[in-house]
């Protein structure tokens, strides 16, 4: 029995990824942007670690988990590059326009028996607008894609899973993705595609050939009430979809007070319900995510946990208005 729950489940994962979501899924999304657009890369001037660790449904064995570490900065005007004319001569020169972003990512994503780690390297452009920002971003990325087909057992050998020595259990799969991001002190908004290449994965037989990645798309936008006494509101939304038209829709809420403590809410299409909050202590933030199913899978699970810190460097003073200037 255990050996056909293996089986349905992989197939049946095989399905959905196919036609739906197949990117790493983040409750705190709104406070590392960066992981769904390459546009935010450097869009508020500092320069930032991020760790995220997500653990999904935990109480069942091979629970999809996540881990994820990304890294970007803002080439400002006072900032030092390295230009070079040819191979043997390089000379450290300030880099004069400030526009420039850079950002890395890398991630594992585990999703029952099929294990993904991949790392993406950015390049954005900040073009300043009077009292507001204009970024394009583009991303070159790769992953690795395993099949963790040794906890697969069947009674039929001719099963079309079963591998011969010229199929291969490990992919390694080339990528990129693009994104547009407008951002003002109280509202932002973005777009971005992930996936551009729609890769085919060839992870058996001639059967399985047309399992392929699709183009997915992301929009955000949201918006920074100030609501006085050092408190401010922050109501912003996230809409996923792919070229299926496979969509998902989260809608947030978030309470600051002076930037130093938030608590907020979201509800994401498909019977979710996440609790969240967090703390800043000096350049150092911290957040947790409380994910609720509302169907009988909660039951079995004690929930979805997502755990975050950031190191933010940088002064705010050479934030906005608009940073290129500094």
């Amino acid at each position: 029995m255990k050996r056909f729950i293996y089986i349905g489940c992989f197939l049946t994962l095989l399905i959905q990824n196919g036609q739906s979501q197949q990117l790493p899924l983040y409750s705190q999304y709104m406070m590392n942007k960066y992981m769904l657009n390459p546009a935010i890369a450097g869009s508020e001037g500092y320069t930032t670690f991020s760790l995220t660790a997500r653990e999904q449904w935990l109480g069942f064995d091979n629970a999809p988990r996540t881990h994820a570490m990304s890294f970007q900065t803002r080439l400002l005007k006072r900032s030092y590059i390295i230009k070079s004319r040819n191979v043997r001569k390089k000379t450290f020169r300030p880099s004069r326009s400030g526009r420039v972003g850079l950002g890395g990512y890398i991630y594992n994503d585990r999703n029952g028996l099929v294990n993904r780690t991949g790392v993406q390297f950015s390049y954005a452009y900040h073009i300043r607008l009077d009292m507001s920002q204009l970024s394009f971003g583009l991303a070159g990325s790769v992953f690795q894609f395993n099949l963790l087909d040794e906890q697969i057992r069947f009674w039929d050998p001719s099963e079309p899973l079963v591998y011969d020595g010229s199929t291969r259990r490990v992919l390694i799969v080339p990528d990129a993705s693009f994104g547009v991001y407008f951002s003002t002190y109280e509202f932002y908004a973005g777009f971005s595609a992930a996936q551009l290449f729609q890769s085919y994965l060839k992870i058996g037989h001639q059967s399985f050939d047309n399992y392929r990645l699709m183009r997915h798309y992301f929009l955000t936008a949201g918006y920074i009430f100030d609501l006085g006494h050092d408190f401010e509101l922050e109501p912003s939304l996230l809409l996923k979809t792919t070229e299926q038209l496979q969509y998902q829709l989260d809608i947030n809420t978030k309470l600051f007070y002076r930037q130093d403590l938030w608590l907020g809410a979201s509800f994401r299409t498909g019977s979710s319900l996440i609790l969240m909050g967090g703390f800043r202590v000096n350049q150092i933030y911290f957040g947790y995510a409380f994910d609720y199913t509302l169907s009988n899978i909660m039951k079995y699970s004690i929930g979805t946990h997502e755990f975050m810190v950031a190191l933010k460097l940088g002064d705010n003073a050479r934030r906005y208005r608009w940073i290129e200037r500094y």
